[in-house]
């Protein structure tokens, strides 16, 4: 609609300002430190809500972090949909690795440099712009409540508590998240999943103390090198998990399946440049699109001990840490699989160290049917401003929430992401497109028209 694109146009300059004040407030939400900095941000949405046309912005309390919560209520008998994204966001580090200050926006190329800035804020706030640009122009087609929390990056563990408690507040008949990466802005996409997430911390103890490693080195075992071991046999030459029953309960696709999955461009030699690497790695048998997508995957996230300092000290450390990582697939449940990961690692750890295993957080896959009219409306609304349909894609990132929007509020959920998967996402330089930015305020309306026609 021509009236949508002018106020947007008209309006440019001041929705980028308005998300780079946002960008801005370092929302950490892994660390202590930052806890008053969750505070100010969430303060920050609800007034940018409010000042949307918003008819109700309130901030609820948590055991963690608040959640902001926001509707504009047209017609109790229209369709409402219900818009989830979160304020916080991942840890900067390393910050010698930044090329500007993580919350010092800086726009370049076209492109906006914050922690943030493509998750989620740039992509949240594109909803509350979308919610403006309609009311401004007195064009809102159903009712719209906002969800945004400040525990998605360290796996919502409240957030489920608070839906259960105000599941009438929610009561919603769609979700609509932007959380997730298109394909590029010439061939747009739709997520029609994501992938679930295990995830464990592990400390392996050798003897009580750092010892001298010429003294005691080849009489007690190094922690470091168990750990190291441990980690290495938990991959098979062809890069096949070796936990038992770690594939059991996955569904497999059918060819026709995995055939559609293959339509997508891909570029082999520019996907390895833009990742910086010679050669690319993964299960035997599987394609790159079906690595990162369809298929279950175990990742170290980080891995230290002993000696961390400058120079040499010669030391046999007392303890080793690692963080591990698994991606889950359609069929596998959180809670199993780091109950077998767990299991496994504590069969493997030999008798010269003791184990501690620390579970972090995790949460379920979820698949969206396409055959749907929330998805169907998605689909014609990136028609409406691409000029060509979407590809549908499995994502291959976890919204570890999504499945609880189905259990809790009986509701099916819409990935309609304007992020790039090269946006350096939870890395040093995170960046976000100004084009997409703009792209994702002038699609999100037509979404709501299509829905509230297709609902009827």
């Amino acid at each position: 609609m021509q009236e949508w694109k002018t106020f947007q146009k008209e309006n440019e300059q001041r929705f980028l300002d308005e998300l780079l004040e946002l960008l801005r407030i370092p929302s950490i939400s892994a660390k202590p430190e930052n806890k008053a900095d969750m505070m100010s941000c969430a303060e920050l949405v609800k007034k940018r809500l409010e000042e949307a046309g918003a008819g109700k912005a309130e901030i609820h309390p948590t055991k963690g972090h608040p959640v902001v919560y926001g509707e504009l209520i047209t017609d109790p008998s229209k369709p409402t949909v219900l818009v989830y994204g979160h304020y916080d966001v991942q840890p900067v580090e390393p910050l010698e690795l930044w090329h500007s200050g993580p919350f010092e926006p800086v726009i370049k190329d076209g492109k906006i440099f914050a922690r943030g800035s493509a998750d989620d804020k740039g992509q949240f706030y594109m909803h509350v712009k979308a919610l403006e640009t309609m009311v401004k122009t007195n064009s809102v087609p159903l009712n719209i409540k906002f969800l945004i929390e400040g525990e998605e990056e360290v796996g919502s563990e409240n957030l489920g508590i608070f839906m259960e408690a105000h599941k009438d507040l929610l009561k919603a008949d769609v979700v609509l998240i932007s959380d997730t990466a298109m394909i590029s802005l010439d061939t747009p996409s739709l997520d029609t999943g994501v992938r679930g997430l295990s995830y464990i911390e592990v400390e392996v103890t050798g003897p009580d103390r750092d010892l001298h490693s010429g003294v005691y080195g080849g009489a007690v075992a190094n922690p470091i090198t168990i750990l190291a071991q441990m980690i290495a046999s938990l991959h098979d030459e062809n890069n096949h998990i070796t936990i038992p029953g770690f594939y059991d309960d996955v569904k497999e696709l059918s060819r026709e399946e995995r055939a559609k999955i293959n339509q997508a461009p891909y570029d082999e030699e520019a996907y390895k440049k833009e990742q910086g690497v010679k050669a690319l790695w993964g299960e035997k048998g599987y394609t790159t699109l079906e690595r990162t997508g369809i298929r279950p995957t175990l990742e170290l996230n980080g891995i230290w001990g002993g000696y961390q300092g400058e120079g040499s000290k010669t030391v046999l450390p007392s303890k080793a840490h690692a963080k591990i990582s698994c991606r889950l697939v359609p069929g596998q449940d959180h809670h199993k699989i780091t109950g077998l990961l767990t299991r496994h690692l504590e069969k493997i750890t030999p008798d010269c160290v003791t184990l501690k295993v620390i579970v972090h957080h995790g949460g379920n896959p979820y698949v969206t049917p396409i055959d749907s009219v929330e998805y169907k409306a998605a689909e014609k609304a990136i028609e409406a401003t691409f000029g060509k349909s979407p590809i549908p894609v499995r994502g291959g990132g976890s919204i570890p929430i999504t499945t609880l929007f189905e259990s809790i509020l009986n509701c099916k959920t819409i990935f309609m992401g304007f992020g790039l998967d090269s946006d350096n996402l939870h890395s040093p330089n995170e960046k976000y497109n100004l084009e997409n930015y703009y792209k994702g305020i002038e699609t999100i309306p037509y979404f709501h028209k299509f829905y509230a026609e297709l609902k009827k």
